[in-house]
């Protein structure tokens, strides 16, 4: 199989949410990701490995390489189970994508997952002031939920050309066999070094007021602003997942579209 999965952990699941950051336009979705799974001290249940991620090696802080990672760690929240779906990179081309989609479906849904979230960025020419969030995906019910939440635009299909990479594919897979899934997309800058903070603290406030989660919002800010100020001191594990997105971003081989997942 390309892609292997192996369990790390066996927690006790009850009715799991799975939420995908992987890297993309501004980072936002990973940003959100990451700052989630430190915040909420998620621990990791699954480790993900193929022959069809980027044949590199990145260099961290500690001047050490590290092979490419993708790993999903859960959190009980309540009366369910979050899943995030977290990594340094997507799958290099279409195939290992829809490979590694299917991968991931067929292995949450034995575990009878209730609903998907994948995260991602809008690619503006400038970097937005008050980014908005849009929301699309494969059930009429779910984004019926969360346009009642008044946090969301539902005009995505004038704003948005093709969802590439695993939030789109991910979102119109799991539609194929029957599990609800919704994308929400933030604004952000279209500059390969960009972080879009603003964005990604827009999509957590949908997240906490869909999911009910008990975080500060403005931690995320600060935690960027920290990594500017301590370069070189010691830093939280989050910062130095910020840094490590900053040097570890690949140059978009594809033909720029309107939005990359």
């Amino acid at each position: 199989m390309a892609w292997k999965i192996d369990q790390v952990a066996k927690p006790a699941i009850k009715n799991p949410v799975l939420i995908e950051g992987l890297p993309g336009v501004g980072n936002v979705g990973k940003i959100v990701v990451d700052f989630l799974i430190d915040t909420l001290g998620a621990k990791k249940l699954f480790e993900i490995t193929s022959h069809q991620l980027p044949h590199c090696v990145f260099v961290n802080e500690e001047n050490l390489v590290e092979l490419p990672e993708i790993e999903v760690y859960y959190k009980n929240v309540g009366n369910r189970t979050l899943l995030f779906l977290a990594g340094d990179i997507q799958p290099i081309n279409e195939e290992s994508c829809y490979e590694f989609c299917h991968a991931v479906l067929d292995t949450i849904q034995k575990r009878n997952i209730k609903e998907i979230i994948t995260l991602g960025g809008i690619a503006l020419p400038k970097p937005p002031k008050n980014p908005k969030v849009y929301a699309t995906g494969n059930s009429k019910p779910l984004l019926r939920r969360y346009e009642k939440s008044r946090m969301v635009h539902m005009d995505t299909f004038t704003v948005v050309g093709p969802i590439v990479g695993v939030s789109g594919l991910l979102t119109g897979l799991a539609g194929k066999r029957n599990i609800p899934a919704v994308s929400l997309l933030a604004e952000t800058f279209a500059h390969p070094n960009y972080l879009g903070i603003r964005g990604a603290k827009e999509l957590l406030k949908v997240l906490a007021k869909n999911l009910d989660l008990k975080v500060d919002i403005n931690k995320l800010e600060e935690e960027f602003e920290e990594v500017n100020a301590e370069m070189g001191q010691d830093m939280s594990a989050f910062q130095r997942r910020r840094i490590k997105v900053e040097k570890k971003q690949l140059k978009e081989e594809k033909e720029r579209l309107d939005y990359f997942g």
